[in-house]
């Protein structure tokens, strides 16, 4: 499938998410708590990678600037195709620096990324909905409307192969 560099959240801000999920999984809506491997945590992607090196990739990222935890909010929902929806992240230009240096690393060591998170193309963004059917965007729209505003911090970051599961954490946060 595809190998990510991942932003993972404080034990609050992963609650926060996964509480979200399971209330459109009560409402019938696909979740990344029912998706593939059934293994995903809450996570914001600085880069995807669809060919990989895994060695190189580790390497590479791991070698990046520890740019420490920071608070990411939340004001709104992403509404994207084939009934993906998401939460709506604010990012300061510094985490958009340091997304462009992720996958700066990420591409330099080989990889093909994502046209979803090449420079410029990058939407910051926290999974959801996986395969909302239309009639399902208003449920999505409230489950969201009443968990926001929703404040997070990112203490952690990984790779993660998003077929599998499998998981490497990194040392520091890039």
């Amino acid at each position: 499938m595809s190998l990510a560099v991942c932003l993972l959240f404080d034990p609050e801000g992963d609650r926060a998410v996964r509480e979200i999920w399971a209330r459109l999984e009560r409402e019938g809506v696909p979740t990344l708590l029912t998706h593939t491997h059934r293994r995903h945590l809450p996570h914001l992607s600085y880069a995807v990678a669809v060919r990989w090196e895994l060695e190189t990739v580790l390497e590479r990222v791991a070698a990046l600037p520890d740019g420490g935890p920071f608070p990411l909010e939340f004001h709104g929902m992403l509404a994207f195709s084939r009934g993906r929806a998401a939460l709506a992240a604010s990012v300061t230009a510094e985490v958009a620096r340091r997304q462009e240096l992720v996958t700066a690393a990420v591409a330099g060591a080989g990889a093909d990324l994502h046209r979803h998170y090449i420079r410029g193309s990058w939407v910051p963004h926290v999974s959801l909905a996986t395969r909302a059917k239309e009639a399902q965007l208003p449920l999505v729209a409230r489950a969201v409307s009443d968990a926001l505003p929703l404040t997070v911090t990112v203490v952690r970051a990984a790779l993660i192969d998003s077929g599998a599961g499998e998981r490497w954490p990194l040392d520091r946060i890039p």
